[in-house]
């Protein structure tokens, strides 16, 4: 009977340490479980929309930067993820909207004369009505293109809507300008001349969009008044850390925009049509 009751207690000492390896590995699971749950919680309330009539104050999903380069622009640029960016018709100086972001395209009057376009629709009227922003007018410009499907940037020479290459025509920004070819040093200028950019060697003030290896996007308004040529060495020189891909130049002069907390510029303080948005 003894030797019985010793056998038993050690099943039961075994069984014990199985039960606790049991136990250990419960609670580790539920709190494996849980980080994992609040990993999805935490990514889903940071990337969530504040809501199209969000204050300027609930956007957080961008940093601000500023920068001087050796020729003398002052940029000012709010970087972001393209996923974070629509195109919206405005009608006024991007300062007061209330928004966080730059000015958009070319245009003239209520007429959007570069391409404006998000998810398949123009953001300035029907398809097919003038000024609509499915085109880019009279030439192939350089368009910014964001393709929701592979989260990708890509800078597109196009006249129309129907020659945008996306994956997911439903999902999807683009923004006309003037090509920068920043990968182009010996041909950019004369396709700055083929796309018809605007007082090329005025000194004005500058917008753009550029992008870098990483994705991330710039948006960009310079304080201070230059050629193309200045705005596009002061670009490479101080935007980026070197690894910059591609961009476009947007409106500029007057319509050289731009509002964020940290910063409020005006330009010569009139309205623009069309702006670049960061809503999160």
């Amino acid at each position: 009977m003894s030797t019985n009751s010793g056998m038993g207690q050690g099943q039961a000492e075994r069984l014990s340490k199985k039960q606790i390896t049991l136990v250990i590995g419960i609670i580790g699971g539920i709190l494996l479980f849980a980080g994992i749950l609040f990993m999805i919680l935490y990514n889903s309330l940071s990337n969530r929309s504040p809501g199209a009539d969000a204050p300027l104050e609930a956007i957080t999903q961008y940093r601000y930067e500023y920068a001087e380069a050796a020729n003398g622009m002052k940029l000012h640029a709010l970087v972001t993820k393209p996923a974070f960016v629509t195109l919206e018709v405005v009608r006024e100086n991007v300062t007061l909207t209330n928004k966080v972001g730059i000015n958009g395209g070319f245009f003239y009057g209520d007429t959007l004369i570069s391409m404006g376009i998000v998810n398949g629709r123009t953001v300035n009227g029907a398809a097919n009505a003038y000024g609509s922003g499915g085109e880019n007018m009279k030439y192939a410009r350089g368009t910014l293109v964001w393709d929701g499907a592979s989260d990708s940037l890509s800078v597109q020479v196009v006249s129309t809507a129907n020659e945008v290459k996306v994956k997911d025509h439903t999902r999807f920004w683009a923004q006309g300008g003037i090509s920068m070819s920043l990968g182009d040093e010996a041909g950019w200028v004369n396709q700055t001349v083929a796309e018809n950019a605007p007082f090329p060697d005025e000194q004005r003030l500058r917008s753009a969009a550029v992008y870098d290896e990483s994705g991330m996007l710039y948006l960009i308004v310079s304080e201070t008044g230059g050629s193309l040529h200045d705005f596009r060495t002061a670009i490479m020189d101080t935007i980026g850390d070197g690894g910059l891909v591609d961009g476009i130049f947007l409106d500029g002069d007057g319509s050289s925009q731009l509002l964020s907390k940290e910063m409020k510029l005006a330009g010569d303080n009139r309205p623009v049509l069309q702006m670049l948005r960061i809503t999160k």
